[in-house]
């Protein structure tokens, strides 16, 4: 089961449905909705987060499910899926991975990283691991953790990585060298030839997310390239 939900996301395309709270599509019935277009579109799966939302995802669409809960705690700056009390909610509500922060920063209660992948592969033994990285240490890290897939999520999200408007394919590719796990390449995706180039450095799937399912983003990027332009030209 595990190794099926890991092969079919192979070559494939991933839509990340979230919004906050202070934005305009904010709701599970809104990402439930982004969730069936994606699947309509032949994505391959949805990165989802909170439980409501994949819940209701689950109701709606067929498509695998990699669940993370962002949740802040005080005493640390992880918030993607940062303690097993945030694995447990989104595997009960119906995900078929976990995406974990699994940077080298401070995690709530001073927990070790080990010590986190360690319950969760005692507690939801058929549940995938997906790390969720900024830097290429933190992802050979988690690799010899026992996580199952890779991901860049984090580069640029971190005081310690790359603070760039592109993406990260330089770590895509450094990842996908080690040939040990499928790397997930995600963060400032924002066309087609963006995750070409990931698949031609190694990527085992692409996860778009801000580019397609923020509509204030997308038009804020235009606006700002239109008026960049009309000051050039007039």
């Amino acid at each position: 089961m595990k190794q099926k939900l890991i092969s079919d996301l192979k070559d494939g395309f991933i839509l990340s449905c979230q919004a906050l709270p202070n934005e305009p599509l904010y709701g599970s019935r809104n990402m439930a909705a982004m969730a069936v277009a994606a699947e309509e579109g032949g994505a391959a799966a949805i990165r989802a987060n909170t439980p409501e939302d994949i819940r209701e995802m689950k109701r709606k669409c067929s498509l695998p499910i990699i669940g993370l809960f962002k949740k802040h705690y005080e005493d640390s700056a992880i918030y993607i899926t940062p303690t097993m009390d945030e694995v447990t909610e989104i595997v009960e509500a119906g995900a078929n991975f976990v995406a974990v922060d699994c940077t080298r920063l401070p995690r709530p209660g001073n927990q070790s990283l080990d010590d986190l992948i360690s319950q969760i592969r005692t507690t939801f033994p058929q549940i995938p691991i997906v790390a969720d990285v900024s830097i290429y240490e933190e992802g050979v890290n988690a690799i010899s953790l026992g996580v199952d897939l890779v991901s860049t999520t984090m580069s640029g999200y971190t005081p310690h990585s790359p603070q760039q408007d592109a993406p990260d394919i330089e770590l895509v590719r450094k990842l996908a060298r080690l040939g040990k796990v499928p790397v997930l390449a995600e963060g400032r995706l924002w066309n087609i030839e963006q995750c070409l180039n990931s698949f031609d450095v190694g990527a085992y799937a692409v996860v778009v997310g801000t580019a397609i399912t923020r509509p204030q983003e997308i038009v804020k990027r235009y606006v700002q390239n239109i008026r960049r332009v009309a000051v050039t030209k007039y």
